[in-house]
């Protein structure tokens, strides 16, 4: 075993091969406080990839509702309890330090073991812990769909309490899931035939057709079940990160990279895709112009999914504000109550940047703000929080401006010739 360094855990880590980074990563944001589980985005992907025969229960693409919801069924609960087992037989404790933060472990470090770690430790054979899901499993892409949890009324079925921030008594969200794109994935250490890389330009995760054997090794390895089987070929596949389209080559691209295709058709605007500078170490190159940058290193905002696998996962999440917070710690770590708090009452250059997600179809490199007037003034959480009505420029990868939007929602009125719409 190699050892490389995990930012997203604070500390050096056990891994098959040795430290290798692309030149820029793949890498994306998606707010789970604004997604409304319309599953637009797992359309878009199926209609684009998954439309084949042997493809019929593949979503690379889905949304799933927490803290029931699961694709494949308790794919999470599963893997979490082989972490918490591993521990138990080795007399560890999966515990989080957060006071040791720094530039290079924002979210403090974990003490606990990874995937990897804990395969190495039980001497279980294999690179990481993992399972291979029946087939059954497979057969539900959002199971306990809307599913929420207990709700405790009076004998007419009303709550006296009502509901309030921080945690509402019940509640559920939806996550929506792609493959992570990690910058240590578990399925290309798992795969025997050394058929699944990363590319060079851009840290998409891929899976070589022509190498592949069909072992499912990474279906079983990947902690996230993002790989999976197709029987009609005999081989494995997973999400592509759409790279013709971040490679510029789509023909509405005009040459530069967009967004994948569950990015672009999102209603709710929760997601915002783009690629990061990554330093010869690993580090992601400070570039606090980058929104992606800004939003995940600069303001620790997003975080990632299940940290504690050891993974690295590229994909980051903005925290819902509603759920119970033991909960997010588990799935999100331990800096879940400061992103909260920074998304509950966000700072000026935070707020007019919420604007982008989904303002384009092409990927925004470079932000600029140009201020406006003060628009409101209020007291959240005991603090003094100003709104001002700022406009935000987003600029694509030759710095040609390619959105343009205000905090303030400008407000059309219809003309009366076109009063009725029909």
């Amino acid at each position: 075993m190699a050892e490389v360094y995990n930012w997203q855990l604070g500390r050096p880590m056990e891994y098959v091969y040795e430290e290798a980074h692309p030149n820029r990563q793949f890498a994306a944001i998606f707010n789970i406080n604004r997604c409304i589980g319309c599953q637009t985005c797992t359309g878009a992907c199926k209609a684009t990839w998954t439309f084949s025969k042997g493809q019929e229960y593949m979503w690379w693409n889905n949304v799933e509702s927490k803290p029931y919801g699961s694709y494949p069924k308790y794919w999470d609960v599963k893997i979490l309890q082989q972490l918490d087992e591993a521990h138990q037989t080795a007399g560890r404790s999966a515990e989080w330090d957060p006071a040791q933060t720094g530039e290079q472990s924002p979210y403090g470090i974990y003490n606990g073991m990874t995937v990897t770690e804990a395969a190495t430790e039980l001497n279980t054979g294999n690179q990481a812990l993992g399972y291979l899901p029946p087939d059954n499993e497979w057969s539900a892409p959002n199971f306990y769909e809307d599913t929420a949890t207990k709700y405790q009324g009076d004998r007419l079925g009303i709550s006296t309490e009502g509901a309030a921030l921080p945690v509402h008594q019940t509640w559920f969200f939806y996550l929506q899931r792609i493959c992570n794109h990690c910058t240590y994935p578990a399925c290309a250490a798992a795969c025997p035939r050394k058929a699944i890389y990363k590319r060079e330009e851009d840290g998409i995760v891929l899976i070589d057709q022509s190498r592949c054997r069909g072992y499912r090794k990474c279906v079983e390895q990947c902690p996230y079940k993002k790989s999976m089987y197709r029987g009609t070929t005999h081989t494995s596949e997973k999400c592509v990160g759409c790279y013709p389209r971040v490679e510029g080559n789509d023909p509405l691209s005009d040459g530069v990279p967009m967004e994948t295709r569950c990015m672009a058709v999102c209603p709710g605007k929760i997601r915002l895709n783009g690629l990061v500078e990554i330093a010869e170490d690993g580090t992601w190159v400070e570039d606090l112009q980058n929104p992606l940058y800004y939003l995940i290193r600069g303001e620790q905002l997003a975080l990632p999914l299940y940290p504690q696998f050891g993974t690295e996962p590229n994909i980051y999440y903005i925290p819902p504000r509603w759920a119970p917070r033991p909960y997010l710690r588990q799935m999100f770590g331990p800096g879940v109550d400061q992103a909260i708090e920074r998304y509950s009452a966000p700072s000026r250059t935070t707020l007019a940047l919420m604007q982008l997600f989904r303002a384009t179809q092409t990927m925004v490199f470079k932000f600029e703000i140009e201020e406006g007037p003060l628009v409101r003034e209020i007291e959240r959480n005991g603090q003094a929080w100003q709104m001002y009505d700022d406009t935000v420029i987003g600029f694509d990868a030759k710095g040609r401006e390619v959105a343009r939007l205000s905090v303030v929602e400008p407000l059309h009125e219809r003309p009366k010739e076109r009063l009725n719409s029909i």
